[in-house]
């Protein structure tokens, strides 16, 4: 429907308004206006404005860039495998990124972060994905399918092997990051800008994937450059899935989940489903993230923990509306 782009717009822009002013310190209904207009500096500011702008409100915008490049990725990773229980960890990059990330914490490597950890894993991984395939535009669908399985079961191997090797005073912090984990979370501009650029680049070819849905068969005869959209939906799903997992770790589905519920909404047409996709992903893990740090605060939950436990019933509760 065209409506429920502009609805979404307005339901991101106040889940984001109402996770900066609330947490464990809510800012006061009276300061909102000082927390979105003040121009003075940081420094000049009181303490509570402080917390909200340079602790709480990064967090909160790579939560939801975070979840926005999961949705689109799993909406991506659905039309190229032309399966709907596709998601962005299917192609395994996910597990590369887990075990760089999990190896720079067990090793405890000072001058290297753990999201560049992660990145580096993911680049293994992404790079692996693209060196397997053929040439065969009908066998390369399941090839990389079966391909992801595969090196997604021998990620898994290493990354239990990993929590298997760490030393008890870092195996929490590890098992924390892999269940999903925002504390801390500063870098909120990489993800954004990785967002943005997806959806950009994705723009022009939202009309080819919406004939690759049809079968790539009938998309070759009607001129699609079947190859060529294919490996950029790897390159692009690859990367945007990457560097969420980079950013906040293993979160479950929520590129499963959304792109149904949008599909389900507006149908399959990728030019509005895929930025509607961006902005439900991002209101949903925004929320997630809420909830994680505030629902047993001091304690803050694994944010993965709570999407799946969103998700499973959510995900079984739509299943029913696509029954005939």
């Amino acid at each position: 429907m065209p409506s429920l782009l502009p609805a979404l717009c307005l339901t991101s822009a106040l889940t984001l308004l109402l996770a900066s002013v609330t947490g464990s310190v809510t800012v006061p209904w009276t300061r909102w206006p000082a927390l979105l207009f003040s121009t003075a500096p940081l420094a000049a500011q009181d303490a509570l404005l402080q917390a909200v702008l340079a602790v709480r409100l990064p967090r909160v915008l790579a939560a939801f860039a975070c979840g926005g490049l999961l949705a689109v990725a799993g909406a991506m990773m659905q039309v190229l495998l032309a399966n709907p229980l596709a998601d962005p960890y299917v192609l395994g990059v996910s597990g590369g990124a887990a075990t760089g990330a999990l190896l720079v914490l067990m090793l405890g490597v000072a001058a290297l972060p753990v999201s560049m950890g992660a990145l580096l894993g993911a680049g293994v991984a992404l790079t692996l994905v693209l060196m397997r395939g053929s040439r065969d535009h009908q066998q390369d669908t399941t090839r990389l399918l079966l391909g992801g399985v595969v090196l997604a079961a021998g990620w898994s191997a290493l990354i239990t092997l990993l929590l298997a090797l760490a030393p008890e005073s870092r195996l929490r912090g590890m098992v924390f990051w892999l269940m999903g984990d925002l504390d801390g979370v500063t870098a909120w501009w990489l993800p954004t800008t990785a967002l943005a650029l997806v959806l950009i680049l994705l723009r022009p070819l939202a009309a080819d994937l919406n004939v690759l849905l049809r079968g790539e068969v009938l998309a070759f005869s009607l001129g699609v450059p079947v190859a060529r959209r294919r490996l950029q939906l790897v390159l692009l799903a690859g990367l945007a899935t990457a560097l969420a997992v980079a950013t906040v770790g293993s979160i479950g589905f929520v590129g499963l989940l959304v792109p149904h519920a949008v599909r389900l909404r507006i149908g399959n047409d990728q030019r509005r489903l895929l930025p509607a996709s961006a902005l439900l992903g991002g209101c949903l893990l925004t929320l997630a993230d809420l909830a994680a740090r505030t629902c047993c605060s001091p304690v803050q939950l694994p944010v993965g923990v709570l999407t799946a436990l969103l998700g499973v019933p959510c995900f079984l509760w739509l299943l029913r509306g696509t029954r005939s």
